[in-house]
C-alpha cells in the first residue's frame, strides 16, 4: 500500500480499508467476549434464545451508531473524529469536555485497565510478584507507545496482525466448539421461555446494557479519519463492515460456549471461554485461552494508542489544550508528544491503581458524548445543508435516533440505579469548564498578538 505524504506539520494519510476494519475490531475486542457471555445467560435465565437476541440487538444498535458516524466521518475526514463532530455541531466547550474527560479518565483509564489486565493474565502463565506485575503493566504501555510513535503505518501493521490473530482464533474456537461440543443433557434447559415475564424483561435489559459495553470502542476509529486514504469512500465502508463482523464473531463465540457447556453450564461459569475449551482440550485450555486473551488485550491497547492521541492533537490545534500535543514528529509523521502524554498519564494511573475508581464514576458519561455524536448528524444537516456528504446514513432520521436512544438508555440506567456515582461522574466532567476558559483566553491573546498592526499611510 502506498503512503500519501502531506505538507509539514500535518498527519500522513496512510490507512486503508482493511486497516480501519481491523483497527475498529481490535479496539473493541478485549477480554469481554471471553467472560461476558456467561453473565448474559445468567441474566436471561439460561435461555439460549433470549441470550442470542441480546447479542444481536446490541450489535444492531451498534451498527446503527456506526452508520451514523460513517456519515460524519465521510463529511469531516479530519483528525479528532467525534471531537470534531461535537465541536462543529454544539460548540467548542462540549467538545473540550469530551476531550478533557477522555484524556484524564476515560481513554487513559482504559489503557491502564488493559495494561493491568494483561499483567494479571500473564501472571497465570508466568507466576510473579506484585512489583513484577506492575513492571509488566508499564512495559505494555511503553511498548505500545513506542510502536505508535515510530509510525502510523507500522502501528497499523501490528494492529492488523494481532487483530487478525485474535479474530481468527475466536472464529476457529467457536466453530470447533459447535462442531465437537457435547453439552451435558439438561431437561430443564430450553431454547425459549414458555412465557415473557417481568423478570425476564428486566434481565434482558440488564444484559443488553452489559453487551453494549462489550461492543463499545468502534467509535475510536473516527479519530483516525485524518490519516485515512480516500476517507470519503473508505471510512463509511470500513466502520460498517467492522461492526457487522463484530456481531458475527460475538454470536459465533457465544453459541460455541453454549454448545460446549450447555446453557446452564455456561451461565454458571465465570470464565466461560476457558471452561468451554477445557471440555475439549483439558487442563491446557486455561493457558491457551490465557495466551489468546493476552494477544487480545495487547491489540486493544495498541488500538487505543493508535487512535485517541489524534483527539488531543485536534484539541491542541484548536488552541484549547497543551500546544505541544499538536506537534507532528518530523521523521515519523505521528503526533508523538500526544502519544507520549497519554501513555505517561496512563502509566501513572496503572501504578496508582486509581483508574478503577475513576472509571467507575466517569465511564458512563462517555455515552452522553456518543449520543451527542448521533444528534450531530441531525444538527449538521440543518446547519450545513449544502456540505458534501459522500455517504448518507440509511434510514435517516430513524437510524441515528435509535442509536441515540440506546446511548441514553445506558446513561439513564446509571443515573437511576446509581445516582451518587452519576453525580460524581458529571461533576468530574464539568470540572473541565474552568480549564477550557483558561485555554480559550490564552488562545485569543495569542491570536491577538499575532495580528500585525495596520500600516499607516
Amino acid at each position: 500500500m502506498t503512503t500519501q505524504t502531506t505538507s509539514s506539520g500535518e498527519l500522513r494519510r496512510t490507512l486503508g480499508f482493511w486497516d480501519l476494519v481491523l483497527l475498529a475490531m481490535g479496539t473493541v475486542i478485549g477480554s469481554g467476549i471471553y467472560l461476558v457471555p456467561g453473565l448474559v445467560l445468567r441474566q436471561t435465565g439460561a435461555q439460549t434464545g433470549p441470550a442470542m437476541i441480546v447479542w444481536v440487538a446490541a450489535g444492531i444498535l451498534s451498527l446503527l451508531g456506526a452508520l451514523t458516524y460513517a456519515e460524519l466521518g465521510a463529511m469531516k475526514p479530519e483528525a479528532g473524529g467525534l471531537y470534531a463532530f461535537i465541536r462543529d455541531a454544539f460548540g467548542p466547550l462540549s467538545a473540550f469536555l469530551y476531550g478533557w474527560t477522555s484524556f484524564f479518565v476515560i481513554a487513559s483509564g482504559s489503557v491502564a485497565t488493559l495494561a493491568v489486565a494483561f499483567s494479571n493474565y500473564f501472571a497465570q502463565i508466568v507466576p510473579m510478584g506484585p512489583a513484577a506485575a506492575k513492571l509488566v503493566a508499564i512495559g505494555v504501555i511503553a511498548v505500545t507507545a513506542a510502536i505508535n510513535i515510530r509510525g502510523t503505518r507500522g502501528s497499523a501493521n501490528v494492529q492488523n496482525w494481532t487483530t487478525g490473530l485474535k479474530v481468527g482464533a475466536l472464529l476457529v474456537m467457536g466453530i470447533a466448539l459447535i462442531a465437537l461440543g457435547h453439552p451435558p443433557h439438561d431437561e430443564t434447559a430450553t431454547m425459549w421461555p414458555p412465557s415473557i415475564t417481568p423478570s425476564l424483561l428486566t434481565g434482558f435489559g440488564t444484559a443488553m446494557i452489559g453487551v453494549l459495553w462489550a461492543y463499545e470502542g468502534w467509535q475510536y476509529v473516527t479519530f483516525s479519519a485524518g490519516e485515512t486514504l480516500d476517507p470519503q469512500r473508505t471510512f463509511p465502508r470500513a466502520i460498517a463492515a467492522a461492526t457487522a463482523a463484530l456481531v458475527v464473531t460475538y454470536l459465533l463465540a457465544s453459541f460455541g460456549y453454549i454448545a460446549a457447556l450447555g446453557p446452564r453450564g455456561a451461565a454458571q461459569s465465570d470464565h466461560v471461554a476457558a471452561d468451554a475449551v477445557g471440555v475439549l482440550l483439558g487442563p491446557i485450555a486455561g493457558k491457551l485461552v490465557g495466551a489468546l486473551i493476552l494477544v487480545s488485550i495487547f491489540s486493544a491497547a495498541n488500538g487505543l494508542l493508535l487512535t485517541v492521541p489524534r483527539l488531543y492533537f485536534a484539541m491542541a490545534r484548536d488552541g484549547v489544550f497543551f500546544k505541544r500535543l499538536a506537534v507532528v514528529h518530523p521523521r515519523f509523521g505521528t503526533p508523538a508528544v500526544a502519544i507520549m502524554a497519554i501513555a505517561l498519564w496512563s502509566a501513572v494511573l496503572a501504578l496508582s491503581g486509581t483508574f478503577e475508581q475513576l472509571l467507575t464514576y466517569v465511564v458512563f458519561t462517555a455515552w452522553i458524548f456518543y449520543a451527542m455524536g448521533g444528534i450531530a448528524v441531525l444538527v449538521l444537516r440543518s446547519k450545513e445543508p449544502d456540505a458534501a456528504r459522500p455517504f448518507r446514513v440509511p434510514g435517516y432520521p430513524v437510524t441515528p435516533l435509535l442509536f441515540v436512544a440506546s446511548a441514553l438508555l445506558l446513561v439513564g440506567n446509571t443515573v437511576v440505579a446509581q445516582p451518587q456515582r452519576a453525580a460524581t461522574g458529571l461533576a468530574v466532567v464539568l470540572l473541565g469548564t474552568p480549564a477550557f476558559l483558561v485555554w480559550r483566553a490564552k488562545a485569543r491573546r495569542a491570536s491577538a498578538l499575532s495580528i500585525p498592526a495596520p500600516v499607516e499611510r
